[in-house]
């Protein structure tokens, strides 16, 4: 059996007795704890904790990433009614929880217009800490990945707070790169996403730069707003596809650390799926001093360009060895990964 297969198993058992937690982490202090790369190895990033395994967002997720060999796990972060940081990847509750299966909170429905969009749902704004920690977490993608379904029910949802102090107590030496969910959404409510993430790395003197704590956004301003008050490393997220310009580029350099792009932006594909030549965007990025992560990478047929793809099923893995050797060969500085273990394996083969 597989080394992932090995913790995979020992994870299941030790969750069955309620230890889940303490399996992955004496797993990871077993292999010696975590090995950062070398300077000219691309970083490993965990999308969400080893979230092609379990449920995303995790402190289960996040412990098996480091078990993996993760150089960095990833937090999305949303608010609570009472201000603090909750990971998930949205506010709205109903993909990623069993908020609608608990009568208690049906109540809680309802409808706001979130980047645009009229999303009828459950917030985590609209409930406490307390509240959230009585549900319980699901696999986003369950036809996908129906091994990670199977363990719908068995974890809670952590706070940031909570992963942070977890780390410390468990003595791990990954960075966490913290992303603010929808500043603007927040905006409007009267509440600062960015206070309340700048808050709670200055109350644990994490707030500098060199802390083993990155921040992301997909939002430019929030970004700059937050740099007034923390010195860590920031980076934008910058989705969909097309050239990115060299004046923005030259702005980025001027205010950010790093550009985080989607894949199309790096090499596009075609409208059937099949990759087309690479642009120049990560060269012209180093040229001005910009780190250059990618998102988001994922060993599933249904997430692979079409030359990667193995037979038709969308949840059968394909060829995601040739997709990380494709972008590490373009030099790209880190990659986002659902499976840690495999960008591991690959860098490990170069």
């Amino acid at each position: 059996m597989s080394r992932k297969g090995v913790l995979l198993r020992g994870l299941a058992a030790a969750a069955a007795a309620g230890f889940a937690i303490t399996f992955a982490a004496d797993t990871a202090a077993a292999k010696g704890g975590h090995h950062p790369p070398a300077d000219d190895e691309p970083t490993v990033i965990a999308h969400r904790g080893a979230s092609g395994y379990l449920p995303e967002h995790t402190l289960e997720a996040y412990e098996l990433a480091i078990a993996l060999g993760a150089d960095v796990i990833e937090p999305d972060l949303v608010l609570t009614a009472d201000g603090e940081l909750l990971a998930r990847h949205e506010p709205y509750l109903s993909g990623t929880t069993d908020v609608e299966d608990r009568p208690e909170f049906a109540d809680r429905e309802t409808t706001k217009n979130v980047e645009g969009r009229q999303i009828t749902d459950w917030f985590a704004e609209d409930f406490t800490v307390a509240e959230l920690k009585t549900l319980r977490a699901e696999e986003r993608l369950p036809d996908l990945r129906p091994r990670s379904a199977k363990w719908d029910g068995r974890f809670q949802l952590v706070t940031y707070g909570e992963l942070l102090d977890h780390l410390e107590a468990r003595g791990h030496d990954v960075v966490t790169y913290p992303e603010m969910k929808h500043p603007a959404y927040y905006d409007r409510m009267g509440l600062s996403i960015e206070d309340a993430l700048a808050d709670t790395l200055a109350e644990r003197g994490l707030d500098r730069a060199d802390s083993p704590v990155w921040v992301q956004s997909f939002d430019y301003d929030s970004l700059i707003e937050i740099a007034e008050r923390i010195e860590n490393p920031i980076g934008l997220n910058i989705g969909g596809s097309g050239t990115i310009s060299d004046a923005d580029l030259d702005r980025y350099a001027a205010t950010l650390d790093t550009v985080s792009l989607s894949k199309d932006r790096i090499v596009p594909r075609d409208a059937e799926g099949y990759l087309l030549e690479p642009t120049d965007v990560v060269d012209r990025a180093h040229a001005r001093g910009l780190e250059v992560h990618v998102w988001t990478f994922r060993s599933e047929n249904a997430f692979l360009p079409a030359d990667f793809r193995k037979g038709d099923r969308p949840s059968k893995r394909g060829r995601y060895k040739d997709e990380y050797e494709l972008f590490y060969g373009l030099g790209v500085d880190a990659v986002f990964s659902d499976h840690p273990d495999k960008a591991i394996r690959v860098r490990e083969k170069r």
